[in-house]
């Protein structure tokens, strides 16, 4: 559903919802404002709107070549794509920071509650651009919260590891460490709890799967499932040699690989609860996703 505004935005309505979760009804009230999603047609963002628009929300999804324009280095987009809005799901693509301008701006347009998409252990690998996005959003104003997500599993089929999967070898310096590997899917439907009900303002949610995998091991189940080799490399040499394979400038490997490490030394991730808590389910496994991700073609050639 797409859905345009002019003038002053429509009064607000009450809207009675049946909350299948525990046979319980909840009446919750809706403004007829949008939900404005940026990065609406990428990993998670086209599967949180389809998620939103099923519900009968009303949802304007943002993208650099979407229907509504937004883009972070264009601040003229900033203003239209705000229009009417007064929900916001905040994401910035890898490299690209969360402007405070535009934040800013989006609770001077109207919007009262921002939902940011972080990371979990940036502290441990001092990502400066999620820490500064988390204290933005935090000094806002706007009823926050912020979802940090683990490892997506989309990494391996729509994200940075595909290529390194069709190739056969996957190198990353984490060697045997165990991360808690979450679906897309289920970051979408924790958005959508937070953006669509109350009662989640000023917190912090850990977003994550169900159990711990090593990369080891995701890449094993990866392989049978697609019927194809594909080992893992897991140490800074194999890594900053895969890196210089494919053309990353040496200082950039050198940096990320630092990151890793750094992230290595945490130790294991461990699951949260959170999923199940905001969307009264389990989070998907990840020998599901990657079932179903083979089932779809995501490694044949």
């Amino acid at each position: 559903m797409r859905v345009s505004y002019s003038g002053r935005p429509p009064a607000a309505r009450k809207v009675i919802a049946a909350d299948l979760v525990g046979a319980r009804c909840l009446t919750v009230i809706m403004n007829e404002r949008a939900i404005l999603v940026l990065g609406g047609t990428g990993t998670v963002g086209r599967r949180l709107v389809a998620r939103l628009r099923d519900a009968g929300a009303p949802v304007r999804a943002a993208s650099r070549h979407g229907d509504v324009r937004f883009d972070w280095s264009a601040p003229p987009t900033w203003e239209p794509a705000l229009a009417g809005a007064d929900r916001l799901f905040l994401m910035a693509p890898d490299g690209i920071a969360v402007e405070p301008a535009f934040v800013e701006l989006a609770v001077e347009s109207g919007v009262r509650r921002v939902v940011l998409l972080s990371s979990r252990g940036i502290e441990a690998m001092g990502d400066e651009r999620l820490l500064a996005a988390e204290a933005t959003v935090r000094g806002s104003g706007a009823d926050w919260t912020i979802l940090r997500a683990d490892w997506f599993d989309q990494n391996f089929d729509e994200g940075f590891f595909q290529r390194a999967v069709m190739a056969g070898e996957l190198a990353l310096p984490l060697g045997d460490l165990r991360q808690a590997f979450v679906d897309a899917g289920d970051i979408a439907a924790a958005a959508a709890a937070v953006l669509t009900s109350e009662g989640h303002g000023g917190r912090r949610y850990d977003v994550t799967g169900p159990r711990p995998l090593s990369f080891a091991a995701a890449v094993e189940i990866i392989a049978r499932v697609a019927g194809r080799p594909v080992r893992y490399l897991g140490t800074v040499d194999d890594y900053l040699a895969q890196q210089q394979a494919i053309g990353v400038p040496p200082e950039a490997a050198e940096g990320a690989a630092a990151a890793f490490t750094a992230l290595a030394e945490t130790g294991d991730a461990e699951p949260s609860d959170d999923v199940r808590r905001l969307t009264g389910r389990l989070p998907l496994s990840f020998e599901t996703y990657a079932a179903g991700a083979a089932a779809a073609g995501a490694w044949s050639d």
